[in-house]
């Protein structure tokens, strides 16, 4: 017999008789959007806003990709309301998977979280699940929501954003979000192409949002 035709001798072995199968595991998908959940989130948390007497206006929805194709939307973060206006802002058919601090899945609570397609980071490290998930709902032409800054009001901004990008070959749409009076606003800018390294995109990301974030009508 030949050693082609003796798997021995090739780093395998066939299975003896009677033992199971290992087959491998299949790679999970992403995490998935119940659209009608995704849609009750984002009205009910619409609702404080009106009842301030508030509105949102949203400017620059021309620069969002079309749907079915991956994301990153990056906004700078002021309050508790901003990943369901920045939800809200986006044109029909793109839904927002923010990668949400993991303090907020407790149950009941967690369960509306998921069911409308968040998922858990843990803010006090590298959080490598968190990062294999966007990629996976990337990947699938999803579309991933971060805070750059991590916590409301934060100085700094991390390079989760751009690693996540550049990884899944996706664009960075920056978001900024303000609040002006009786308004809400939520501009976007044109796509930020994720090549060119790590820190130069997250440089060219702090200037939008700094940008964007000031209210139409003021001075920069």
């Amino acid at each position: 017999m030949s050693d082609v035709a003796r798997p021995e001798l090739n780093g395998s072995r066939s299975p003896e008789p009677g033992s199971p199968l290992r087959l491998a595991r299949p790679e999970p998908g992403p995490p998935p959007v119940i659209p009608a959940v995704y849609r009750f989130v984002v009205n009910v948390t619409y609702l404080p806003v009106l009842a301030s007497g508030m509105h949102l206006e949203v400017h620059g929805r021309e620069h969002v990709p079309a749907p079915g194709t991956p994301l990153v939307v990056a906004a700078n973060h002021v309050s508790g309301l901003d990943p369901f206006l920045v939800a809200r802002a986006l044109p029909p058919g793109r839904f927002l998977q923010f990668m949400a601090k993991k303090e907020l899945f407790v149950p009941l609570v967690g369960d509306v979280i998921r069911a409308g397609g968040s998922f858990p980071v843990d803010r006090s490290g590298n959080d490598l699940g968190a990062v294999r998930t966007s990629l996976r709902i990337l990947k699938a032409g999803g579309t991933v929501g971060i805070f750059p800054q991590g916590t409301r009001g934060g100085g700094e901004l991390h390079g989760g954003a751009a690693l996540i990008a550049a990884k899944g070959r996706a664009p960075i749409l920056p978001a900024g979000i303000s609040r002006d009076g009786k308004r809400w606003i939520v501009r976007f800018g044109e796509p930020i192409s994720p090549r060119g390294g790590i820190k130069s995109v997250t440089a060219e990301l702090g200037v939008a949002l700094r940008e964007l974030a000031v209210p139409v009508g003021r001075a920069y």
